[in-house]
């Protein structure tokens, strides 16, 4: 099984069921003791980009960034095996440039699938998510930098996925970017709140 560790304001880390670490936009939290296999940034800012809390990078790890992500203006997607990444649109308001951030979709092995909306306001594309049939999506909702909750719970029901998630609920400079309180006003269809720390499994 794949199992998601929340670890505070927009990042993640997931250690799918080949034991293979991904941490997506390293900055909040603990859990970086386990060797990454593969890091994925959304966009530049500092709050999404510290990879050098992981402490070990295998020898084979993966990075990408939006550079890799967002090439030549067209959306890429990656095979790696153990992971399927595809990358979506995000950005779309005045703190983040659509040609300059992204959001990502995972898909395992399992079949199980993981939308991140990285720091964005309502996209155009996710509109056409519906279809996907996700299992997981978090989305950001700060109000300050990027779109407020009551937006991203639009969003959330626009995507429709069996679990919708707030994450990047605060405006923060610091690591504990984590409001228990304005999660409780996601509300969402399907709505799942993970405090950071907090570990689930996603299959």
């Amino acid at each position: 099984m794949n199992k998601l560790l929340y670890q505070g304001h927009g990042s993640v880390r997931i250690i799918t069921a080949e034991n293979k670490v991904i941490y997506l936009d390293p900055f909040a939290g603990e859990g970086y003791d386990k060797p990454a296999d593969l890091i994925l940034i959304t966009h530049s800012h500092f709050d999404h980009t510290q990879t050098q809390k992981i402490a070990v990078k295998n020898p084979d790890c993966r990075i990408i960034t939006q550079n890799e992500a967002l090439k030549d203006g067209k959306h890429q997607s990656f095979d790696l095996g153990f992971v399927k990444i595809e990358a979506v649109e995000a950005g779309y308001n005045k703190n983040h440039s659509a040609n300059e951030c992204v959001g990502y979709i995972l898909t395992f092995t399992s079949g199980t699938t993981v939308y991140f909306s990285g720091d964005t306001s309502t996209t155009p594309q996710m509109k056409e998510l519906a279809a996907r049939e996700l299992d997981f999506a978090f989305f950001c909702c700060d109000g300050v930098y990027n779109m407020d909750i009551p937006e991203a719970v639009k969003c959330a029901d626009m995507v429709g996925a069996k679990h919708s998630i707030p994450y990047h609920s605060i405006a923060s400079s610091g690591e504990v970017a984590f409001s228990r309180e304005r999660a409780e006003t996601f509300n969402a269809k399907n709505k799942l709140i993970m405090e950071p720390g907090e570990e689930i499994e996603i299959r």
